[in-house]
């Protein structure tokens, strides 16, 4: 499985995961709870999201280190301070909440665990190899990293 890591890029594959929640939530009745207070938890979600990527994005510019998710060993500096002292994958993090608020928003249950996949694939082709190359590249710093904020949340 090794083929498959680093090879889809992330917001790539939020859109791939995006497309099919919304072709699920046509296909599969919605639930019936999230089609009452779903709205709401989808802006709340959507905008959570957005902030968090958001501030992952800001934190790499202002440490001048990239961006690009296909090459982690080009990291410049380990970034650990703003939304990286809560969680080490915020621009993840924050795609994950996007699809779920687009799964609240369609009442997909369907989508919901399509929103479990998404984070399942990226953790395992597109964190972990990422963890693995930044504790070469950072090989003093990362290590301790890891055992101070979580991956996730």
């Amino acid at each position: 499985m090794k083929s498959l890591e680093l090879r889809i890029p992330p917001l790539v594959l939020l859109l791939v995961f995006g497309i099919a929640v919304g072709a699920t939530a046509a296909y599969v009745p919605p639930v019936s709870g999230l089609m009452v207070s779903g709205k709401w938890l989808a802006v709340i979600l959507m905008l959570s999201g957005v902030g968090v990527a958001w501030g992952g994005v800001v934190s790499f510019k202002r440490a001048q280190t990239t961006v690009n998710p296909m090459t982690p060993d080009a990291s410049s500096a380990l970034v650990t301070s703003g939304v990286y002292r809560v969680t080490r994958n915020p621009m993840y993090l924050g795609f994950l909440l996007m699809l779920l608020a687009w799964s609240c928003w369609l009442a997909s249950g369907a989508g919901i665990m399509l929103s479990v996949g998404f984070a399942w694939y990226l953790t395992q082709f597109q964190i972990k190899p990422e963890e693995r190359m930044l504790e070469k590249v950072f090989p003093d710093s990362y290590p301790q990293y890891l055992q101070q904020v979580r991956r996730w949340l």
